[in-house]
């Protein structure tokens, strides 16, 4: 039986949620690095899958999407028929050349030039935002910032109303958080119903209500256009091709799940390493210039998505183990993240690592985070923003943890200042 620091392969279930629930299991994914890279994962409810856990298997398979495909069978580990895959095809669930066809549409507006535009108006919500959440002595982090922060900017750049910006992330929390019974809420009937990944964000019930609201924002846009990013990408047009209602409304929600959640828990994540490795923040502190290489170190250490799922669409021979065509395959970003090959001393938090090629936004291919231009300026100026308090701010109590194997996050975080 293979085993690293006292663990087997026997141990290994990377669909216990409640393992997850108490931080990632970081010594099950440096054994399998080391004594299983490609391993098979039973279970209870799906037909199993491979996990690669290895930084350039990971990367290969999101370069070679002729045969690890996004398309197939969609990027949640949920067994779906065709006809389920099908209706839910997103940008995010589908390959060459529909996936060019989407992503050219809406690229002009995530492009860096565009996204720079907005950096007055990000620093100015996010000081309103800070001032507020520290005008008190102990507060939810996850709840006072960085729930607030992605919102605001989504509401910004939709032209979304700043008051509905809570019933979105609910909606959200919903249907992404549907693992987690805190999340869940009257859509879960019994324990029983909390599967062991979480579903297809289309798949849920409250996928409907998010479609509605898209399309009554889209419907006052095309009779109001407005400065904004829901009209941009309303009339945005690539030879003569634009997004259709559907298409459209997939875009708003991946925009409002994907996007705000990831953010959201970078920040939490973010926070907590730097509270966790007080020599680190103190670094960032006499030294604000290290802000973007710790801002990739974040994402690197904690990345937001712990995988995606890829499905074979032929028989590949991978270090010695036989994908076949069909089998659900799990690219693990948190597990390449902290792969010995790649990263010197990947255990340690370090704000000045370069260089630092991580896989927090799906590198290399064609699936890379059209977002990570967004992503990359709300993190680098919440940390400038945070710079002044930073120093004084102490942990108030355990953070809770997302019930999740998909989504790397943070339910609540509560801070002080003394």
């Amino acid at each position: 039986m293979s085993a690293v620091a006292g663990v087997s392969l026997a141990d290994v279930d990377l669909t216990d949620l409640d393992r997850w629930s108490a931080g990632v299991p970081h010594e099950w994914f440096a054994m399998l690095r080391r004594a299983a890279p490609v391993f098979w994962q039973d279970e209870r409810r799906g037909r199993g899958f491979w996990s690669l856990t290895r930084y350039d298997d990971i990367l290969a398979a999101s370069k070679d999407w002729q045969t690890f495909s996004s398309e197939k069978g969609g990027t949640s580990l949920m067994d779906l028929t065709p006809e389920q895959v099908q209706s839910r095809m997103s940008m995010l669930d589908s390959d060459p050349p529909r996936h060019k066809r989407l992503r050219n549409i809406v690229n002009k507006a995530f492009t860096l030039r565009a996204i720079n535009a907005y950096e007055g108006r990000i620093r100015a919500m996010f000081r309103e935002v800070l001032d507020a959440a520290f005008s008190e002595r102990e507060f939810d982090f996850v709840d006072a910032v960085a729930v607030e922060l992605p919102m605001r900017i989504l509401c910004e750049l939709m032209g979304v109303p700043l008051e509905d910006r809570r019933y979105l992330v609910q909606l959200g929390n919903r249907m992404l958080g549907n693992t987690d019974p805190d999340h869940a809420g009257k859509f879960v009937a019994g324990e029983a119903d909390l599967s062991a990944y979480a579903h297809l964000p289309f798949s849920s019930p409250a996928a409907p209500e998010m479609f509605a609201y898209a399309n009554s924002l889209a419907a006052q846009r095309r009779r109001a256009p407005q400065d904004d990013l829901t009209t941009r990408l309303l009339e945005a047009e690539i030879d003569g091709d634009r997004l259709s209602e559907h298409e459209f409304d997939l875009f708003f929600l991946l925009l409002v799940t994907a996007g705000n959640e990831t953010t959201r828990h970078a920040m939490s994540n973010g926070l907590l390493a730097l509270l966790e490795h007080p020599a680190q923040r103190d670094r960032l502190i006499a030294d604000p210039a290290l802000i973007p290489s710790g801002v990739e170190e974040i994402l690197r250490w904690a990345p937001s998505l712990l995988h995606f799922r890829r499905t074979a669409t032929g028989d590949v021979e991978l270090r010695g183990m036989t994908i076949r065509a069909g089998d659900k395959v799990a690219l693990w970003y948190v597990s390449g993240n902290r792969d010995e090959a790649q990263f010197p001393d990947p255990d340690h938090f370090d704000v000045c690592r370069t260089p630092n090629r991580h896989l927090a936004f799906g590198l290399g291919g064609p699936h890379f985070c059209v977002g990570a231009h967004l992503a990359r300026l709300e993190l680098r100026v919440w940390l400038e923003e945070m710079l002044p308090v930073l120093g004084s701010l102490e942990l108030a109590g355990e953070p809770q943890r997302l019930r999740s194997n998909f989504f790397h996050g943070v339910k609540s975080l509560p801070v002080q200042v003394p």
